[in-house]
């Protein structure tokens, strides 16, 4: 992938929405929730304080992460759609 995020911000790979509920009723396109968990495939340098300090992003490329449902910014890059936060609409990381 040819993007790179600026700041603190990250690329997460969406995971895939739901086809069944947990009862096994089929969900139509329309009713599929969107995943909050996904695969972060960049991160940004980090964020710059007042006094020129950086703070580095703390998740790394290849983390499985749980993320805010209104956050980021939902785009399409070479086919593929990925979301960029900001760090702070990264809740957790999942090990």
């Amino acid at each position: 992938m040819k993007l790179k995020p600026l700041g603190d911000r990250v690329i997460v790979k969406q995971d895939e929405a739901e086809e069944t509920t947990a009862g096994g009723l089929l969900l139509s396109s329309g009713s599929k929730e969107k995943p909050t968990t996904g695969v972060v495939l960049a991160v940004g340098e980090g964020r710059t304080t007042e006094d020129g300090k950086t703070i580095p992003v703390p998740v790394e490329v290849g983390d499985r992460v749980i993320y805010g449902k209104y956050g980021g910014t939902e785009i399409e890059i070479e086919g593929e759609t990925v979301m960029i936060l900001r760090t702070d609409d990264i809740y957790a990381v999942q090990e």
